[in-house]
């Protein structure tokens, strides 16, 4: 079986304080800690164990998982496993890099995210220096907040040519034609992300071949639908696995909608669909079947 998963364990701190986000500067407790890299390191045994299966695997941690030394060494670990296609994580790129050496450069691939204001822009444009000289996969992306354009065109032009630039639009703001321009300038795919997606009885890979898993080892159809289809660890959600319509009225986030197959976007993203980095990024058709 050829299965993606997102794992999401219970890790909401983060060294960031955007305003955007609701787990700016949220603290876990040492209790917390130790239950989020004991969740994280059952689901890791678990993954070396299906050695029947082919996996991708894309951690999205409320949180940043990277500053915790559990995260990098799972990444490294599970980058060796030759039944593992592809482990990804999403990252505010805070933590150090070197830690990759280690890793297999042909299987880890890492999701970042510039967060203005966060952090010096020299210091975040030397990390993916590193990556890139390191042969390290990886996209660059930025919430596409009107006070952020001027970061996002500096960021284009300082990036190599090669390193997929995404643009998330922010949550709750509505742009004007000039607005979604300027940001398509940038991010030919952005219109995927300009308007939530209608998803209500649409096919998606989600619950079949895509599922999200928590902590505890639920399973769900992805990160946006709360039914569970059973637990990982007692087996449960094989049975479950089956294609199936999507429940929701729309879809809005990219870590839902690029599974949907009424979207193109396995095409685009061809490859790396976990780390967002797409096939190539020349004429793309952009026409958004609602």
């Amino acid at each position: 079986m050829d299965l993606t998963i997102l794992y999401r364990g219970p890790l909401a701190s983060c060294d960031y304080d955007c305003p955007y986000c609701p787990f700016a500067k949220r603290r876990d407790s040492t209790e917390q800690l130790r239950a989020d890299r004991a969740a994280l390191e059952r689901f890791t045994a678990w993954a070396h164990q299906q050695t029947g299966d082919r996996l991708s695997l894309l951690f999205t941690p409320w949180g940043e998982g990277l500053v915790r030394s559990w995260y990098r060494r799972t990444l490294v670990e599970l980058s060796h496993a030759p039944h593992i296609d592809r482990v990804a994580i999403q990252t505010n790129l805070s933590c150090r890099t070197n830690w990759l050496s280690d890793a297999d450069p042909d299987t880890i691939a890492l999701w970042c995210t510039y967060h203005p204001g966060q952090t010096p822009y020299q210091r975040f444009l030397d990390k993916t220096d590193q990556l890139a000289s390191s042969g390290i996969r990886f996209s660059v992306g930025i919430v596409g907040m009107p006070e952020h354009l001027e970061h996002a065109q500096r960021l284009r032009k300082d990036l190599p040519d090669h390193v997929y630039l995404w643009v998330n639009a922010a949550e709750g703001y509505t742009y004007t034609d000039n607005q979604a321009d300027d940001w398509t300038a940038l991010d030919p795919l952005f219109p995927f992300s300009r308007h939530p997606h209608n998803s209500a009885g649409q096919a998606c890979r989600t619950g079949s071949s895509v599922i999200s898993v928590d902590g505890d080892g639920n399973v769900r159809r992805c990160h946006f639908v709360r039914d569970t289809l059973g637990n990982l660890y007692d087996n449960s959600y094989r049975s479950a696995l089956t294609p199936r319509a999507c429940p929701l009225a729309v879809c809005d986030c990219h870590i839902g909608y690029v599974h949907l197959e009424t979207l193109p976007l396995y095409d685009v993203f061809a490859g790396g669909v976990l780390e967002r980095i797409p096939s190539q990024l020349g004429p793309v058709d952009l026409a958004i079947r609602t």
